[in-house]
């Protein structure tokens, strides 16, 4: 049965980067934002605290920019006024598969504090607007971020978190590194799936062809099919960060893209 699922979520394009269909939060009418990959090799040290976990800047330290860096106002306008806590993926170019990640907590004045920079990956062709299954991109656009799972058991997340042997996987990536783990830990971008559900679900409200299973999971150093993967460290960190009560979302696309 774990296999099975796992084939069938690469066939949706998730994991290790799957196709997707997205289901981006505020106007739809807006051009969805975009969100950029990185990959990362190395595992930091383990934080105990919850909130150093992800790397937050003291607020204290430093005025906090008022807006998030590298953002238009198309993209800004995307971000829910709710939103306290934003995963900022960009990546290095339009067709590359490498970013970096951020994660943003508002500040009391109204600003916003930056965690450290993560290197991570994002699909084997870049980034698109307009993603469909098997295309090899990481779609761009605001999303929500509302459930997480994994193969080991929960670190300690706020989030719902189902822990299942579905997120077993075997076999290679793109550059013939060893996929083996790579769901260990995963949290769900809200892209054409139904929020509030396992990582596993299958429900595509956009229909199977705009593909779907995009995740936030562990690198295994190479491209994915959609999703954006980071160390298996960050991702922990992560996780122990991410606040439902914060509503956090994941804004992700190429650089470019970002700064409409």
């Amino acid at each position: 049965m774990a296999l099975l699922s796992v084939s069938l979520c690469l066939l949706a394009g998730c994991g290790t980067g799957g196709s997707d269909a997205r289901t981006p939060v505020g106007d739809p009418a807006k051009a969805p934002a975009q969100v950029a990959r990185a990959a990362d090799t190395g595992e930091a040290a383990e934080t105990g605290a919850r909130s150093k976990a992800a790397g937050a800047a003291d607020p204290s330290a430093a005025p906090a920019p008022t807006d998030l860096p590298g953002l238009g106002p198309r993209t800004l306008a995307e971000i829910p006024d709710n939103a306290r806590q934003v995963v900022l993926v960009t990546g290095e170019a339009k067709n590359s598969p490498d970013a970096h990640v951020v994660l943003y907590q508002r500040t009391d004045d109204g600003g916003w504090a930056a965690g450290r920079t993560w290197a991570a990956h994002n699909a084997l062709r870049g980034w698109t607007d307009d993603h469909y299954a098997g295309d090899l991109h990481s779609p761009t656009g605001v999303f929500t971020l509302s459930d997480a799972g994994g193969l080991l058991a929960d670190p300690g997340t706020k989030l719902p978190y189902d822990r299942s042997g579905s997120f077993t996987i075997g076999g290679t990536g793109f550059e013939g590194e060893p996929l083996a783990g790579s769901f260990d830990y995963v949290i769900a971008i809200d892209y054409n799936r139904k929020p509030g559900t396992s990582p596993l679900d299958w429900t595509r409200p956009l229909g199977a062809n705009r593909g779907g299973g995009i995740w936030l999971h562990v690198d295994h150093g190479g491209p994915t099919h959609g999703c954006v993967s980071l160390a298996k460290q960050h991702m922990k960190e992560l996780l122990l960060a991410l606040d439902p009560a914060l509503h956090p979302v994941a804004v992700m696309g190429d650089h470019t893209s970002l700064a409409r």
